[in-house]
This record gives C-alpha cells, sequence and structure tokens, in this order.
C-alpha cells in the first residue's frame, strides 16, 4: 500500500490506525507526487502497491492532479486509487471521482473512528478486491 500525504503527523496516525486494525501488510509513504512518481517509476508489476491512499489536498499541489496523472498513465491506472480527505464537499467528492478514483473517504476526527476507517479499506481494497485480480490475496 502507498499513501501520499504531506503531513508526517497524519502519516505516523494512519501508520498506527492500520496496525492496530490488524493490518501486517507494507506502507510505503510519499510525501507528495515527485516523491510518489519516483516510488512508482522504481516498482515492477511484482512489487507495485495494490492500493495507493491519496491525500487531496497535498503542499503547493492538489491530490486530484496527481490522481488524473496516475489514471492516464498505462503504467498506474489499474491500481486502485482512494482518496483520503477532511472536505465532505460534494464539488470534492465529484472531482476526484471524475478524474479516476476508486473511492474517497473524509478523515475522521478521532482516532477510534480511523482503526474502524483503516479496517474497512484495507479489508475490501487489500483482500476482496485483489482478490478478485489475483489467485491469492495482495
Amino acid at each position: 500500500m502507498l499513501l501520499i500525504d504531506d503531513s508526517p503527523g497524519e502519516c505516523e496516525l494512519f501508520r498506527q490506525a492500520l496496525t492496530q486494525s490488524g493490518y501486517r501488510g507494507a506502507l510505503e509513504v510519499a510525501d507528495g507526487s515527485l516523491a510518489a512518481l519516483q516510488y512508482l517509476a522504481g516498482r515492477t508489476t511484482d512489487d507495485e502497491p495494490a492500493l495507493i491512499l491519496l491525500d487531496l489536498k497535498l503542499r503547493g499541489e492538489r491530490g486530484v492532479d496527481l490522481l488524473r496523472q496516475l489514471k492516464g498513465d498505462n503504467r498506474y491506472a489499474h491500481i486502485p486509487v482512494v482518496m483520503l480527505s477532511s472536505s465532505d464537499d460534494a464539488e470534492d467528492i465529484r472531482a476526484c471521482y471524475q478524474a479516476g478514483a476508486n473511492g474517497y473517504v473524509v478523515k475522521p476526527g478521532r482516532f477510534d473512528d480511523l482503526i474502524s476507517l483503516s479496517l474497512h479499506i484495507w479489508k475490501f481494497w487489500l483482500e476482496h478486491n485483489c482478490t478478485r485480480r489475483m489467485a491469492t490475496p495482495c
């Protein structure tokens, strides 16, 4: 799983929530578009992330622009991208789905809710969804 978020604190909270939810897989972190694209460019189809979690608001850039870039690139278009945001604005949500997002999740304010959200994300995207594409879970 690749988390693209420019806030080290948010990344650490998400890492802790994933761990507490029972997730035992790898979590790579990129702090922006450039780092994410460099990380992905160094991967083969065997070791690419099964899921990308992308923050909508990155420092100096918009996550939806990176989303468009990922979905427009044949090397990465097949990787599911779930947008993470504190925004529940209908226009933000619509823009992300129009750009190709596979999901849009509003970040909860409480850590317990983040644990629950993390569990639902990885259970669906890395167990249910991946087993449809592959013979074994991601």
